[in-house]
């Protein structure tokens, strides 16, 4: 069997993963795990990985999980252009730079507006106003750093071409977007930065990978979303007690 990509395109880092792959003609078995049903807490995706998370990789008896080790495995194995994931030393050390730093000060913070607006209320749970407060905050400063540290008269965020960095922020990004958040605004670099990803990543691959999240507050509104496991209701209430 090929490769599996077990993921579901409501998570920001199973996007990237996907519209990498997708980009460079990678082949991949995808599996849905749900994660709003709670699929990802299943006993029979715990034994695929028990941390219970998306996106995972499956290359035989081979299981990687963690999106930016997944997109490197990925670069490598299949040998994509260099832009992505660079050889020279230098810059593939802008790239990793930038993905330590996004796990610091992204992943945790953009995909908050996600619970505040669509999840925490989807299991009866309102976030505290001062924690969406502290939240919009955090979401300015981490969009000032980005801004000024990463990006500043660049093109990309690690250079000149586009890396693993811009995909993983660009989709960390549209969560926010996604639930009505103007984040660009205001920002022309950042918004220019975005239309030059999206133009290179093409619009119907965009719109592919996003049309989920997108649609997510229609969905929140008409009332389809599925409902959660216990399972999934258990770790939910979890995760927004975590909200700082």
């Amino acid at each position: 069997m090929g490769l599996e990509l077990f993921l579901d395109l409501v998570s920001q880092p199973s996007r990237a993963v996907y519209i990498f792959a997708k980009k460079n003609g990678i082949p991949l078995e995808l599996r849905t795990v749900d994660l709003i049903k709670g699929q990802h807490k299943s006993k029979e995706f715990l034994q695929i990985n028990s941390l219970g998370k998306l996106p995972t990789l499956k290359d035989g008896d081979f299981i990687l999980t963690e999106s930016s080790a997944i997109l490197i495995y990925l670069s490598c194995k299949y040998q994509t252009p260099d832009h992505w994931y660079p050889s020279d030393l230098q810059a593939r050390a802008r790239v990793h730079e930038y993905l330590g730093w996004h796990a610091d000060c992204i992943r945790g913070t953009f995909g908050i507006p996600l619970w505040v607006q669509v999840l925490g209320p989807l299991i009866g749970v309102q976030v505290p106003e001062e924690k969406v407060e502290r939240n919009r905050t955090a979401i300015d400063q981490a969009l000032q750093w980005l801004e000024d540290k990463f990006l500043g008269d660049r093109p990309f965020l690690a250079g000149q071409q586009v890396t693993l960095a811009d995909l993983m922020a660009l989709e960390e990004l549209m969560q926010p977007v996604a639930l009505g958040y103007e984040l660009f605004e205001g920002r022309p670099r950042l918004a220019a930065w975005r239309g030059r990803v999206e133009a290179f990543l093409g619009a119907e691959l965009c719109q592919e990978a996003h049309s989920i999240i997108l649609s997510i507050l229609e969905q929140a509104a008409k009332k389809t979303l599925p409902t959660p496991s216990p399972e999934a209701y258990q770790a939910m209430l979890l995760r927004i007690a975590r909200i700082p």
